[in-house]
């Protein structure tokens, strides 16, 4: 039976369409293997030499290098514990010794996912893939990055022995606190040379470079033993230690070095820019990618604010009654941050980085207390027409609060003054009044304010958010106070300029921008009020102290005293300092008087700023031009009538607005 002359042709159709494509796909595999292959980079000779990869370099604001990254130490396998060659094998690639540079089966999923799942890489991590992989100082993955690092693994495994490349790969690792190579993770961790570490320590060390941070001994030590289960397990699992090798060692718990020298690049500021790259790049960017940074830090004044906070801790320490054996003692933090830019010019977290580095700058939020209370006069005078002028009640004040005890806020002095105008009322800190403004705006107003400022925690639509009762960092104080030091222009605080790759191209860069949040006349009339806060009110240390120049800030104190304020800014320089326990604990002076911020956090404020403004002239803050200045008494809001002196208070009032009005009452 003859075939029809139709379907011959169809079937050589399909056979030429099919050819062809096969033709065109291996010319296409050809072209991109060439095209990959062409722009290759050059294996270092000998291999070790991979090792030598440029180290990332931090600077402060002038350019003056703060630490450099990565420093590496090189020893020959000879010098390194059989236990931990074992162990890094079997945790990162226990066939390294039959394969040549790649893991097939791995490698086929890993280009699946890579070349036909958009927004998915995966690479095949050999350790050859590993080695290669640090020729390549791209900061963005890719499917052809991925090939070329496939490449150069097979002319690694064609021109070096596996011993060669062991030895370049377990010298590069890196395992976390500032330790790259073996050598120095060991001598870091447990202070004894890379050819003593016996299985317990080699299995701990072997798990580690998964995720240095996560499972750093020093800070995350259970962490660190479950990811070292992890590895005897899998030595286990290959053959490398037996049943019973694995349960003994199982039961031992290494030693740590007794010098916990833990990355120690002895900054809480370069601590909080480290974790900020590293969050951003991955820990091998950061310290081998050769990178370099160009901080906002200020060093003479990083300088300034570490002797400040360590003078007025032991200041504290005295009042209290406390010597440097007692444990715990009070700790603080400060944040100084430029106004004009919102660049954080000085960062310290704690009294003594060296006994404990956790950052309480930005990683402790505490109860700010009355510090919050400028966010809530500028809502009054913003959503309710007051001004600085309008006189409201000192009396006790009840609010109602769903499903808890109603809220019955206290005077820190325990006295009342009765009718008041709310210049006198920020000024001596007065809480009653405060009450009595939020329940007019509500929360919901305030705590949106705070947010346009650039306050970022969670806060509770709850009356008591007015007084400071959610919890926030000193650096969000610090940003959003030079809001109201801005004319009400707004800028985020951030702590790195720019940021370059080995090659001098710029990865990112900080460009100022700035926003019009709070309307610049109210904002001014809070500031004046702000002024004098520190000039005859809560803040008045600072003045007694010696600090005169022009500022504005406010004090806080939670009730309990467990936390104490001072948040104050010039034109210029806004800086916020918090003093507290760590464990929430009562702050008393010997005689048993609890400690406020204006006694404990505005001296370590003045002696800091003093310093830092020492070589700069005096600036006034800028007065906008429709606002004027009259002279009331405290009690009434209108002019003076010949009563005390010391009640006259000159406010700053808008073109509109009117002295001696009627007293505000509540809705």
């Amino acid at each position: 039976m003859k075939t029809p002359l139709g379907t011959v042709k169809t079937f050589q159709f399909i056979l030429y369409g099919t050819l062809l494509t096969v033709g065109l796909f291996f010319l296409g595999l050809t072209v991109f293997i060439f095209t990959a292959a062409s722009g290759l980079p050059k294996l270092p000779q000998p291999l070790s030499r991979i090792i030598e990869t440029p180290q990332t370099k931090i600077y402060a604001a002038s350019g003056q290098r703060l630490v450099t990254l990565g420093e590496r130490e090189s020893v020959p396998l000879s010098m390194v514990s059989k236990d931990f060659i074992n162990a890094i094998l079997a945790v990162e690639d226990h066939r390294f010794y039959e394969h040549h540079g790649i893991n097939k089966l791995r490698t086929l999923k890993a280009l699946y996912i890579t070349l036909f799942k958009p927004g998915e890489i995966q690479g095949a991590s050999t350790i050859t893939q590993q080695l290669a992989k640090n020729l390549f100082f791209s900061f963005k993955k890719s499917y052809m990055r991925k090939f070329k690092e496939l490449l150069v693994s097979f002319q690694i495994e064609s021109t070096n022995s596996k011993n060669e490349i062991l030895h370049a790969y377990i010298n590069q690792i890196h395992f976390g606190a500032g330790a790259q190579g073996i050598e120095k993770a060991s001598r870091t961790f447990f202070g004894k040379s890379a050819s003593d570490l016996d299985l317990s320590e080699a299995a701990l060390l072997a798990g580690l470079p998964k995720s240095p941070t996560a499972y750093n001994p020093f800070r995350h030590y259970d962490k660190a033993l479950q990811r070292r289960k992890t590895v005897l397990r899998r030595m286990r699992q290959v053959g490398f230690i037996s049943d019973k090798k694995f349960e003994t060692t199982l039961e031992k718990k290494p030693e740590l070095s007794g010098t916990k020298t833990d990355s120690r690049t002895g900054s809480y500021f370069l601590d909080a820019v480290i974790r900020k790259l590293v969050r951003k790049y991955g820990e091998d960017v950061v310290y081998h990618g050769g990178i370099e940074v160009y901080t906002t830090m200020d060093k003479q004044l990083q300088e300034y604010a570490v002797k400040s906070v360590k003078k007025g801790l032991g200041r504290l320490d005295d009042l209290m009654g406390l010597t440097s054996g007692d444990n715990p003692r009070p700790q603080g933090a400060l944040v100084s941050i430029d106004t004009d830019s919102g660049a954080v010019k000085a960062l310290v977290g704690g009294r003594d980085y060296y006994e404990s580095e956790f950052n309480r700058a930005v990683q402790s939020y505490r109860q700010p207390g009355s510090g919050f209370k400028p966010f809530l006069y500028y809502t009054a005078f913003d959503r309710l027409g007051l001004h600085p002028a309008s006189v409201v009640t000192d009396m006790p004040i009840t609010l109602p609060v769903t499903g808890a005890p109603d809220w019955k806020p206290r005077n820190f002095s325990r006295i009342h003054r009765g009718d008041i105008i709310l210049k006198k009322a920020l000024t001596k800190s007065v809480n009653t009044v405060a009450a009595r403004l939020v329940k007019r705006t509500g929360p919901g107003p305030v705590i949106e304010t705070a947010r346009l400022c650039g306050i970022k925690s969670p806060l509770e639509q709850v009356y008591s958010v007015a007084l400071g009762s959610a919890s926030v960092s000193p650096m969000e104080m610090a940003s959003a106070f030079s809001t109201f030091a801005k004319e009400g222009i707004r800028h985020d605080p951030f702590m790195i300029w720019r940021i370059e790759d080995p090659f001098g191209s710029v990865l990112e860069e900080h460009i100022v921008q700035e926003k019009q949040v709070l309307d610049p006349q109210t904002t001014f009339q809070v500031v004046d009020m702000m002024q004098s806060v520190i000039d005859r009110g809560s803040g008045s240390s600072v003045r007694r102290l010696g600090f005169d120049r022009p500022a504005a800030g406010k004090t806080g104190t939670t009730d309990n005293f467990n936390d104490a304020w001072f948040t104050g800014f010039t034109p210029t320089l806004c800086t916020s300092v918090w003093t507290g326990f760590d464990k929430r604990k009562i702050m008393r002076s010997k005689n048993g008087v609890g400690i406020t911020g204006g006694r404990a956090a505005a001296p370590i404020w003045t002696d800091f700023m003093a310093n830092a403004l020492k070589n700069q002239p005096k600036r006034e803050f800028t007065i906008p031009e429709s606002i004027r200045f009259v002279e009331v008494e405290a009690s009434t809001g209108c002019a003076p009538s010949g009563g005390d002196k010391d009640e006259l208070y000159e406010v700053a009032l808008k073109e509109n607005q009117k002295i001696c009005q009627e007293k505000e009452e509540e809705n």
